[in-house]
């Protein structure tokens, strides 16, 4: 396995990586034909924010499976076009928070003290203080939108300088808001009432310009704006005409609608303004911690299968991770057998969810469920990543249920596929927290494993059918190792399943549909788990 570096990172990341057992090639400051020469067979890529993951570098990499960003933001990354080509994302939040939120919380001290300003006139020789008047933080309002890791330790920074501190965050909590001594509120309140504003979201659609001409008219006379975010958050054109009318008094800005910021950017011009060239990250401490973990994360996926901190998939921390495997297989494995079973076109898939398995991500089984079926019918390749958009790119209609009865079960992982052959179920648990098992096929009720070389048929159930189909396999030199009956009594039919010690010939397949009462045979094999 191979990872290409493309950006600067601490050396942990490689160190890491080669601990691992994976090949780590360097090429960041290379240059574009460097990256693409290394990325033509690696598996995993490591970006910083410089890269750009567009569609045109993936096409450089057609073995990429994982793109890890060494930090938390991921603009920088084009997630539908690796999501659509089963390539994971993921990210190391946390372990830069706390440099940002010193980096945001240092830039509202400078900001309220004109520290940018001061020290430029002392280099220039002066020793002049007029027009750098400050003001204090005790009992003033700060305003933090955005309450992620990054946002409550700017908001606890706030409270120990004796701020109020208003939040804006549609997932807070209100007994978290509560337990931190912060008032939440609307968005439009929260620049009504703050005095410094700093912000801690996101970049999307609907946060593009969030602090724009519409907030700035609502906001205090002498408002000073933080941001450490995102440059897209603020429109810098309005921000500027908002320091001119002296609405804002004053901006400190860490990152900007382009980035480098450009020689001749009016920001650059402007004394209200504080601007650091996207520093918030940029502390060794940080370094060292994004780089190892990314590390650590895209080893685990690449040696284990192990998701953390995923973009564009689910999440599990280890101890979830080890419970999740089992079931996950067991999802793969029903969603093959229903497309092994299955007769005519795809509809609709429903996966039901119940008792312990409730404690799991149902986006992993649901996934896990879609990636065994379409494995079979697509010709394109199917991952956990990929599953959901090339379930949808189908035509499949999706449906999730949780908390039916688990009938008698621990948990129990429904799934049931429809299509003009009409609809089929199949359900499975895992015994021990270890083994998966179908148990159930339609009417028929089983218990069987799914393994290679595996062997499924339906026959009137009636003395002497499996005599008649355990002699016809035979009579062709294959062995059976186990096997599993499910009657149903109401339409006098019975359901089996064998595993064979070798794959069914051809002959011996038509021979066994040829055995008198038995109306459907078909052989299958799944991937076999160590």
């Amino acid at each position: 396995m191979k990872v290409v570096l493309a950006d600067k990172v601490a050396p942990h990341c490689a160190e890491v990586l080669a601990g691992a057992g994976i090949e780590v090639v360097d090429v960041a400051g290379k240059g574009g034909d460097a990256l693409a020469s290394a990325l033509a067979d690696a598996e995993g890529l490591v970006v910083r924010s410089a890269t750009q993951v567009d569609a045109a570098l993936m096409d450089a990499a057609p073995e990429l499976k994982v793109v890890g960003r060494a930090g938390s933001g991921v603009d920088n990354i084009d997630i539908p076009t690796a999501t659509a080509r089963g390539i994971l994302v993921m990210n190391a939040p946390g372990e830069n928070s706390l440099a940002a939120a010193e980096h945001a919380f240092a830039l509202l001290l400078a900001l309220s003290r004109n520290l940018g300003p001061a020290s430029l006139r002392m280099r220039d020789g002066e020793w002049n203080k007029e027009g750098l008047m400050g003001v204090e933080l005790c009992d003033k309002t700060l305003g933090v939108v955005g309450m992620g890791r990054i946002g409550r330790e700017v908001a606890a920074r706030g409270k120990a300088f004796r701020m109020r501190v208003l939040a804006h965050d549609p997932f807070l909590p209100d007994e978290v808001a509560e337990r931190m001594g912060v008032e939440k509120v609307e968005l439009d309140a929260l620049f009504v009432e703050s005095d410094f504003l700093t912000l801690h979201a996101p970049l999307t659609d609907k946060t593009r310009h969030m602090v724009g001409a519409d907030a700035f008219s609502k906001c205090r006379e002498g408002l000073r704006v933080v941001n450490c975010a995102r440059g897209g958050l603020v429109d810098e054109a309005a921000l500027l005409e908002a320091i001119d009318s002296g609405k804002v008094a004053g901006a400190a800005l860490d990152v900007f609608e382009e980035e480098p910021l450009p020689a001749d950017s009016p920001l650059r011009d402007n004394p209200k303004l504080l601007l650091t060239p996207h520093l918030g990250a940029s502390t060794s401490e940080a370094q060292e911690k994004v780089a190892k973990r990314i590390a650590e994360q895209i080893a685990a996926y690449l040696n284990e299968g192990s998701i953390q901190n995923a973009v564009n998939l689910f999440s599990v921390d280890p101890e979830q991770a080890a419970m999740l495997d089992p079931w996950l297989q067991l999802a793969d494995g029903i969603g093959r057998m229903h497309g092994v079973l299955a007769k005519g076109s795809l509809e609709a898939v429903t996966v039901e969810m119940s008792g312990t398995v409730l404690d799991l991500p149902g986006a992993a089984l649901v996934s896990g469920v879609l990636q065994g079926l379409l494995s079979g019918v697509l010709s394109r390749e199917v991952n956990l990543v990929n599953a959901v958009s090339a379930a949808k790119d189908y035509g499949l209609k999706l449906a999730e249920v949780r908390g039916p009865d688990p009938e008698g079960y621990l948990g129990l992982l429904r799934v049931r596929v429809g299509g003009d052959g009409g609809e089929r179920l199949i359900s499975g648990t895992v015994y021990a927290d270890r083994y998966p098992k179908v148990v159930q096929v339609d009417e028929f009720f089983i218990e069987t494993p799914l393994k290679e070389n595996m062997l499924f048929y339906k026959n009137d159930d009636t003395p002497g059918r499996l005599a008649a189909i355990t002699a016809s396999i035979a009579a062709h030199e294959v062995n059976i190792a186990d096997l599993t009956l499910g009657r149903d009594k109401a339409s006098g039919m019975a359901f089996g399943a064998l595993h064979l010690d070798a794959p069914l010939p051809e002959a011996a397949l038509e021979a066994l549909r040829g055995v008198e009462g038995v109306t459907w045979a078909q052989p299958a094999s799944f991937p076999s788990r160590s």
